[in-house]
């Protein structure tokens, strides 16, 4: 079938039904992590949803290995002359492994004394070339323009690298992707999510921990297949300045992860923005009784729980999600 007779949104239908499957797999991976045995720090390298990733996996890193994560912008290394990372990680996230900004970012991080690894789903990629081992995503050709198995891929393959750092991690992933396996890839509350997206035109997205980075994903899959005006925040940061927009109609999406220690932080922003009107939602790996995830393992659970509502809201407004108006599958940024 031609792409010209090909039914709208297909493609990220079919991927995203891959998710679990590419997790599992990505997440069961051991690779030698010898370069990074004693590293004093990490900088995560990424763009667009690879970034999302990689938000997800600097909490899941710092909790396990007590370093510091933060995320370097990659025009640091593609427009400007580096940093010293000399002792650190460069962790360098990409689906393609060729915007030309991350191939100069994996190339400078590694010259100013990085130990570079790249999670790429592209075998044999540039930014893989310039990288000291690879972790990969695994996941097949990945045909839509919005990445979905990939995304959840690559918090999967960050999962089995910090395993094969941390004994106690790997314990709690093995157990994670169990649950994984056979758990629902569908939320009961699709069809309320969905609805309340076609009658909003904007929306927050909250998360905290981990869940932060899902719901900087999910946002970004909100403007590039519908065409909404989403963002994300962090459950404690949006109770400042950002409540004020409370004040127009607002729907509100919570993303939880179930950790407990997160609960009060969710539950205040819950209480804060009903209070004042919001269409609140809230979802979490609960809702389908999935328990003994990892903060990843639920990040990525509660993606691909949101990409078919995504891809149904786009496909009610008249939009197919596989091929966004402005945007292409690989952009090519300096």
């Amino acid at each position: 079938m031609s792409m010209e007779q090909k039914q709208a949104g297909q493609l990220m239908a079919k991927e995203s039904a891959e998710s679990r499957e590419v997790f599992c797999r990505a997440a069961s991976q051991t690779p030698d992590v010898s370069a990074l045995k004693n590293v004093r720090g990490i900088y995560t390298v990424a763009r667009g949803s690879s970034d999302a990733a990689a938000n997800i996996l600097s909490y899941e890193l710092m909790a396990a290995l007590g370093v510091p994560v933060t995320s370097l912008p990659p025009s640091i290394f593609s427009i400007g002359s580096g940093v010293c990372v000399k002792g650190a990680a460069a962790l360098v996230i990409s689906q393609s492994g060729a915007s030309d900004d991350l191939v100069r970012s994996a190339q400078g991080a590694a010259r100013n004394g990085a130990a570079v690894v790249a999670i790429t789903n592209q075998p044999d990629s540039p930014v893989e070339a310039a990288a000291e081992m690879t972790v990969p995503i695994g996941a097949g050709p990945e045909l839509a323009v919005p990445a979905t198995k990939t995304v959840i891929g690559a918090v999967a393959a960050g999962a089995a690298m910090l395993s094969a750092l941390s004994p106690d991690y790997a314990a709690r992933n093995a157990a994670a992707v169990a649950t994984m396996a056979k758990v629902s890839m569908q939320t009961p509350k699709a069809e309320a999510l969905q609805a309340a997206l076609l009658r909003s035109r904007h929306v927050y997205v909250i998360g905290r921990g981990a869940g932060y980075g899902a719901a900087i994903e999910t946002a970004l899959k909100l403007k590039e297949c519908c065409a909404l005006h989403a963002e994300a925040y962090s459950a404690s940061e949006v109770l400042h300045g950002p409540l004020q927009l409370a004040t127009n109609p607002l729907m509100v999406l919570i993303l939880d992860t179930g950790v407990a220690e997160i609960q009060d932080s969710l539950d205040q922003a819950e209480a804060r923005f009903r209070g004042v009107g919001c269409d609140v939602h809230r979802i979490s790996p609960a809702d389908v009784a999935a328990t003994d995830l990892t903060p990843a393992a639920a990040s990525a659970l509660l993606l691909a729980h949101m990409y078919p509502v995504i891809l149904n809201t786009a496909l009610a407004l008249g939009l197919d999600p596989d091929t966004p108006t402005t945007l292409k599958k690989v952009t090519q940024t300096t």
